[in-house]
């Protein structure tokens, strides 16, 4: 029997929700209701320095408004750290992570030398990284010493292509996307992640771990089948399947809708307070209203 359909919405509590959050939202939410399944939430804490016990407050307030319903309980990742801490230990002991020591200003520099004025490569975790590291701890293998705490961990993308390809003759990777400018199955290779994305941070020393990390174990955790976000994280999907692959996680279905952009074509930000679901409703609109706004 396959798995209930289950979709989620995982804000962080680090500003208010605005018309883009609302359109993600109540998207997932009614992809779950159309097919008899559940809507689950997750407040995405991580970064305790920003994360706000009145910004989560707001965002239940919002969400009620709006007339969304979810599951209980809703999963909070700050009451998830020991999930994150097991599955690091589990990757260094296989020599999949490295401690890294750059600085942003390193890493720039690095990219950047010996000439100004070049294209510097990004990806969808940043820039790319240059490997300035070695892929050891104190001239060891990983595996043979205790992980460092307080350590920012990179994931080596070029050991990953060897324990967690699907195809292994083929060498791909692979996710099923339902989203309107990718639909269909998407495959990509090691190559291509070694080029394009790189050896990314799976644990930062002052979270202990990564969204990368954290929202592929909480999307497991949740039995989530279909995850629904917007397009602009599409390419970081990729990171994501193969952090599915290493951890012998399942691979959700993913739909990454369009994104709301304000009047000059900019994506919507939480320091956007002018398009606040709060404000909207100070000033009278309705949750139909929001729905109108956001094309749904």
């Amino acid at each position: 029997m396959p798995p209930e359909y289950r979709t989620r919405f995982a804000p962080s509590p680090t500003g208010p929700l605005h018309l883009g959050h609302a359109y993600s939202a109540i998207l997932a939410h009614d992809m779950a209701r159309d097919q008899g399944g559940q809507f689950l939430l997750r407040i995405e804490d991580i970064d305790r320095a920003r994360a706000k016990p009145e910004w989560e407050a707001q965002i239940y307030n919002d969400l009620h408004w709006l007339g969304l319903w979810w599951e209980e309980p809703v999963m909070r990742q700050s009451d998830r750290l020991d999930a994150y801490d097991k599955a690091l230990d589990g990757l260094w002991e296989r020599d999949l992570l490295y401690p890294c020591t750059c600085t942003r200003r390193d890493i720039l520099e690095a990219v950047s030398a010996p000439q100004e004025g070049i294209i510097v490569p990004t990806g969808p975790d940043g820039i790319i990284y240059p490997g300035t590291c070695p892929r050891s701890w104190m001239g060891m293998p990983c595996s043979l010493v205790p992980r460092p705490e307080g350590q920012t961990l990179r994931l080596s993308m070029a050991l990953a292509r060897w324990t967690s390809v699907d195809d292994v003759s083929g060498l791909r990777w692979y996710f099923r996307e339902t989203g309107p400018a990718h639909k269909g199955l998407v495959a990509f290779t090691p190559e291509e992640m070694e080029r394009e994305v790189g050896d990314i941070v799976l644990a930062r020393k002052d979270f202990g771990t990564s969204y990368h990390l954290s929202v592929v174990l909480d999307d497991a955790a949740q039995g989530i089948t279909d995850v629904v976000r917007g397009e602009d994280l599409f390419e970081a999907t990729k990171i994501h399947v193969v952090l599915q692959n290493l951890l012998k996680l399942p691979t959700p279905s993913y739909h990454h809708h369009r994104l709301i952009r304000d009047q000059n074509g900019k994506r919507l930000a939480k320091r956007d307070d002018a398009r606040a679901l709060s404000r909207y409703r100070a000033e009278g609109a309705s949750p139909q209203d929001i729905r109108r706004m956001v094309g749904l």
